[in-house]
């Protein structure tokens, strides 16, 4: 699942004038779920996958899109270190909110073995 929603930005408010093409977004939301499908291997898998793309924020189409599931896989924010432990807002709202249990899959640079120090990220 890819959810995109427009930035208030782009409704001109203020001074700063954005030109954008609001059709790019879906667009670029299926190609970014696409592309990491793609990379997981998902596409190519014998476990069938339903991709969906929907405009929204984030944690309220996850939650939404969980009603009747067995439990709801999210990922970490991916900050390393101390900031890492952190939950985003995402995996923060869905772990309050989601209609099922969920699992929270911190990000592989956040995951050390015991006694190591997770490895640094550009």
């Amino acid at each position: 699942m890819n959810v995109w929603h427009v930035p208030a930005v782009v409704y001109e408010v203020g001074w700063a004038a954005v030109s954008v093409d609001l059709a790019d977004f879906p667009r670029l939301a299926e190609a970014s779920l696409r592309q990491s499908l793609e990379a997981v291997g998902a596409l190519d898998s014998e476990v069938t996958v339903s991709s969906i793309v929907s405009e929204g924020q984030a944690a309220d189409v996850l939650c939404e899109q969980a009603q009747g599931a067995d439990l709801l896989v999210v990922g970490s924010r991916g900050l390393g270190g101390f900031r890492g432990l952190l939950l985003g807002s995402v995996s923060q709202q869905c772990a309050s909110r989601a209609p099922c249990p969920v699992v929270i899959i911190p990000h592989a640079g956040d995951v050390a073995p015991p006694g190591e120090e997770p490895r640094a990220r550009d």
